[in-house]
């Protein structure tokens, strides 16, 4: 991922949090969705829901949870919404250009992961151990902010599966730097079945939680400072009074899966979820 002088300057970043008021209900359009404890009905790719209202507002929003719709305020598009919405597609929406429906609805998708692997590079780049890396993830952010600016076709043919390879590479490196002195960095729970277990009180700081199942787990309590979280599954896992200050890779839809209190203590780039226990 080295730089090369002669590419174009890096376009500005785009933002990573989701801006509903200038997307075009993306989320709730292009992606589909089966009945079950996150969704009331089932949906398919490409049909509005049924709660969708003509200005691409949700009508039931306050009411989501209550409606059977908890899915919805757990996802987070990391603001690629609104950049398929307004700068992709330039402001067209799917309703008045009912042509640019297929090819909005196919790259909405490939934005996110973009998105996503924007917000673990930049968080990375804020981890001092992972200084000797800092020059390779700026390339790879340039890299990746550059195809989140790319135009509908180039992005339908992005191989982003291999650019997620490259990236994660590095990501794994960096998290094995700012691990590296922690007391439990030893433990290894990569993708592990961690559904239930019982994890109150216990030292994870440092540990490799990557992928892990940590589905209805009892995290009550538990030191999650500096374990490397990305892809945990934490939906419906307890984490009152758990401390996850300077957990990586940490983001705001695992904490919207979780159970968590006013004791529960979290980064001071992420928000306490409405839903959490006072």
């Amino acid at each position: 991922m080295s730089s090369n002088p002669a590419t174009p300057a890096l376009p500005e970043l785009p933002v990573l949090q989701a801006d509903c008021s200038n997307c075009f209900a993306l989320c709730c359009v292009a992606l589909p969705f089966a009945k079950s404890n996150d969704f009331a009905v089932n949906k398919a790719a490409g049909t509005p829901c049924k709660n969708l209202r003509q200005d691409f507002r949700c009508g039931i929003h306050t009411r989501l949870r209550d409606k059977g719709f908890q899915g919805c305020t757990v996802f987070d598009c990391f603001g690629a919404g609104q950049q398929v919405s307004q700068v992709t597609f330039g402001g067209r929406d799917w309703r008045t250009h009912p042509g640019t429906a297929r090819a909005m609805y196919e790259v909405f998708p490939v934005l996110r992961q973009l998105h996503e692997l924007l917000f673990y590079v930049t968080e990375a780049l804020t981890l001092p151990a992972a200084a000797p890396l800092h020059a390779d993830l700026r390339d790879a952010q340039t890299e990746t902010a550059r195809w989140t600016a790319a135009d509908a076709d180039a992005l339908a043919a992005l191989d982003v599966d291999a650019l997620r390879r490259r990236v994660n590479t590095l990501l794994l490196h960096a998290s094995e730097l700012a691990r590296a002195k922690a007391p439990a960095r030893k433990k290894n729970h990569r993708g592990a079945d961690l559904m239930g277990a019982r994890l109150a009180g216990a030292d994870l700081r440092g540990a490799n939680l990557r992928g892990a199942y940590l589905i209805a787990a009892n995290l009550k309590g538990a030191d999650l400072r500096l374990a490397d979280l990305i892809g945990a599954d934490f939906r419906d896992a307890d984490l009152r009074g758990a401390d996850l200050r300077d957990a990586l890779f940490l983001t705001q839809p695992q904490l919207a899966a979780a159970r968590g209190d006013a004791a529960t203590k979290i980064p001071s780039t992420l928000v306490r979820p409405a839903h959490w226990s006072a």
